[in-house]
């Protein structure tokens, strides 16, 4: 999808704020409180947007330009593509010296985030694993050919993707919280933390307004949405869960009343690739090694960005009875399907934050 679809796909909580202006309740000098908006195309590859109540252009400036610094040490301790001077991140993580992965001293937000996917591993039963780099690289690599050159589409071949599989062993990735140190013990493994950095970055972002008592905010990565509080008046942020169906006149199938809550959506329907005439997205199942089939979106809201980015990611890869069961083990998950032929299912409290647009 382009960058400029991607502003307007994903900004709908942006947009649908019904008022510019409002006034505080409880306050004997009642504060005007006006909506603002920053835009942003430089982190994780994706767009971002924060919004947020404030009474001056210059009190929002200095939150959102806190909340966009943040965000950009994030994105740069967090990339497996890019390379900085002077500077350990996951890409130098992935690197070989001499055919074996160095122990790497690291920035203890990339520890943190580490021992947070290792749970996200545990919790999804494998679904979500960071240590598919190999296997997910070599689908980036076909996939990137394949949007470059069209007509030369094609897709990997099994038995390299079977190769590549047998060196996804998340206990291979080796952690030392004392010396906030990291090493992968296999040389042909690597980590990909697409289904869960957007997410975990948000929600760092959203606890640190938390901690700071700033409420009012929404901070959105890529469809990574997380509300930090309510609107003036504790009005709810209205934020919609997108039709896959790009032929359909309604371009959301529901919309959500959220107030500290996050949704995340994983789909097909984005970011893909055609080989003949049938279309292979970007989530990858982990038992198959293919693209995920069943599904052409699950979304998911809970308090937590990265727990929503990674259960989105894992009920897309899993049977419906399973990922049910999963979602009503969980207490502050619900959970949205929308089935390849159009019909949808939800969890059983899902319809709480159902509301009119």
């Amino acid at each position: 999808m382009k960058k400029r679809q991607l502003i307007w796909t994903f900004l709908l909580i942006c947009t649908f704020s019904v008022s510019c202006l409002f006034t505080s309740c409880g306050s004997d000098d009642e504060k005007k409180l006006n909506k603002y908006v920053e835009y942003s195309l430089d982190y994780f590859d994706t767009a971002t947007s924060i919004t947020g109540y404030e009474e001056n252009q210059e009190d929002f400036d200095r939150v959102s330009d806190e909340i966009l610094k943040e965000l950009a040490e994030y994105h740069k301790l967090f990339t497996i593509y890019h390379r900085f001077e002077n500077f350990e991140n996951l890409c130098t993580i992935n690197d070989l010296t001499d055919g074996v992965h160095r122990t790497v001293t690291v920035d203890k937000r990339i520890i943190d985030m580490l021992l947070y996917a290792k749970e996200m591993y545990q919790l999804t039963d494998g679904k979500v694993n960071i240590a598919m780099g190999s296997v997910l690289s070599i689908w980036h690599d076909y996939r990137t050919a394949g949007l470059d050159e069209p007509w030369l589409a094609e897709l990997p071949p099994m038995d390299k993707l079977v190769e590549a599989s047998k060196h996804t062993d998340i206990n291979n990735l080796i952690i030392d919280e004392e010396n906030s140190t990291v090493f992968i013990s296999d040389p042909e493994m690597k980590l990909d933390v697409g289904a869960i950095a957007k997410g975990y970055a948000v929600e760092m972002l959203a606890r640190s307004l938390e901690e700071k008592g700033i409420s009012g905010y929404v901070i959105n990565v890529g469809g990574n949405v997380r509300t930090v509080g309510s609107k003036p008046k504790n009005e709810k942020w209205l934020a919609g869960i997108e039709n896959p169906d790009k032929d359909s006149d309604e371009g959301y199938l529901v919309y959500l009343g959220l107030a500290g809550e996050s949704v995340v959506t994983s789909g097909s329907y984005q970011r893909f690739y055609t080989v003949g005439d049938k279309n292979y997205h970007h989530i990858i199942d982990s038992k198959t090694l293919m693209p995920a089939e069943g599904y052409l979106s699950v979304s998911v809201v809970c308090k937590d960005s990265g727990k929503a980015d990674a259960l989105s990611t894992a009920l897309f890869c899993m049977d419906f009875e399973d990922g049910l069961a999963l979602v009503e083990s969980l207490s502050d998950v619900e959970a949205h399907w929308v089935f390849e032929d159009g019909t949808r299912k939800t969890s059983g409290g899902f319809d709480k934050y159902v509301t009119e647009r």
